[in-house]
């Protein structure tokens, strides 16, 4: 095993006291190929070019003598001391840090970057990252072959964003350019980079920031989940799809998250589509109705969340709109649950009124290749003044899982 490994960051800057002391007793390196030219890299130490850091630790494991592994940036943010540290290496690894890349990009765009989501895009995350993209207002993503700037505009296609991409930080060749989202796949990018997108709803203020990623300060006087429909800007609840026991089951079952895209198609007053964007998912809201598409679209804005609203009659509508990942369908019946079905979403979760509605639409699903649960679920609003029953709703919930996810 290595006596000793130190994992040194760089960022273009004079390397300090520590890293130099450190590379110039090495006799093992391991770095990029910009990185092992460094004039401070000892001529006789034993040279590796980092690709797979797993086959570099076990290289490292297996010498006798000291070690230096140089990355780009801070090593210890998305980078490799991560694998280093891997119990199956048996690796203690000192660190000796530098600039992370991506406060070097925001830096050059001379932007605070306390409020963004960090993200790292592959080729098999790459849609993920575009679905954070959609979400959140400010976004960074540390790119890879594959999955670069122009890779990530062509996902987002029809949705506006600002980038700004930094390439080759640090280098001679370091270059910053900013162009909107429309014209970014029109260009050839040097890896690496690092590419900060801008746009998706109001930026944080400085009176709300207390937590890093995140923007806590959405509507400071509501708390809670599953808010009556008055809430989103509508006079109440618009139905059984907008009310709101059935929502937080609808909710539930579906289960958002950041990386998510979710469908809510028959988006109604907006308030499934706001809920699920609170819970951090990309949401496209589908209605054909002009009144609803506005209503929605201003619920987004009161609760400050991304919210892309389409307007259009499933299941026509549905053939041009990126993949999703959990569906809410609040009306159209077995031809839009076929539609939706044939996407191969992991979850659907729809309503009925009755139970042969409910019966068709759980056979559609069935048929498609969905594992499919039904609950009648029964709510009974009081008025506690007399305690007396003010509204009753009883609806059929269909939950719907993809048999190959499914339990």
């Amino acid at each position: 095993m290595a006596d000793r490994v130190t994992v040194i960051g760089w960022d273009g800057s004079p390397l300090s006291r520590a890293a130099t002391a450190a590379l110039s007793a090495a006799t093992l390196v391991a770095g990029a190929a910009h990185h092992l030219a460094l004039p401070e890299v000892p001529g006789p130490a034993e040279r590796i070019r980092l690709g797979s850091v797993d086959l570099a630790a076990r290289r490292i494991a297996g010498h006798r003598g000291s070690a230096v592994v140089l990355a780009d940036g801070d090593p210890g943010f998305f980078g490799v001391v991560r694998t280093l540290r891997k119990p199956e290496h048996g690796l203690e690894v000192e660190v000796v840090p530098a600039v992370s890349s991506v406060a070097t990009a925001f830096a050059r765009a001379g932007m605070p970057w306390d409020d963004a989501q960090v993200v790292v895009a592959h080729p098999r995350t790459l849609r993920r990252a575009v679905n954070v993209i959609r979400a959140h207002h400010k976004v960074a993503v540390l790119t890879s072959p594959g999955a670069g700037p122009a890779e990530l505009a062509l996902l987002l296609d029809g949705v506006h964003r600002t980038f700004v991409i930094c390439e080759e930080l640090g280098t001679a060749r370091e270059r910053v350019t900013v162009l909107t989202s429309d014209k970014t796949a029109d260009h050839t990018w040097r890896d690496p980079n690092v590419v900060i997108v801008v746009g998706g709803g109001p930026e944080a203020t400085a009176n709300g920031a207390w937590i890093a990623g995140r923007r806590p300060a959405q509507r400071e006087d509501v708390r809670g989940w599953a808010l009556p429909g008055a809430a989103y800007g509508g006079a109440g609840d618009g139905g059984e799809g907008e009310s709101p026991g059935l929502r937080a089951a609808q909710l539930a079952r579906l289960g958002p998250r950041t990386g998510d895209l979710v469908w809510d198609i028959g988006s109604g007053g907006g308030a499934l589509a706001v809920e699920a964007a609170r819970f951090g998912a990309a949401v496209l809201a589908v209605d054909s109705d002009p009144d609803a598409c506005a209503r929605t679209a201003a619920a987004a804005r009161t609760f400050q969340v991304a919210v892309q609203v389409v307007r259009g009659s499933a299941p026509h509508v549905l053939e041009s709109l990126p993949e999703p990942d959990v569906v809410r369908i609040g009306g159209g019946g077995v031809p839009v649950a076929i539609a939706v079905a044939d996407r191969r979403p992991e979850r659907i979760v729809t309503h009925a009124s009755n139970r042969d509605e409910a019966e068709a639409l759980g056979a559609a699903l069935a048929e498609n290749g969905y594992t499919v649960e039904c609950a009648l679920i029964q709510s009974v609003e009081l008025d506690t003044s007399a305690w007396t029953e003010r509204e009753r709703s009883v609806v059929f919930l269909l939950a719907a899982v993809r048999s190959d996810l499914a339990p």
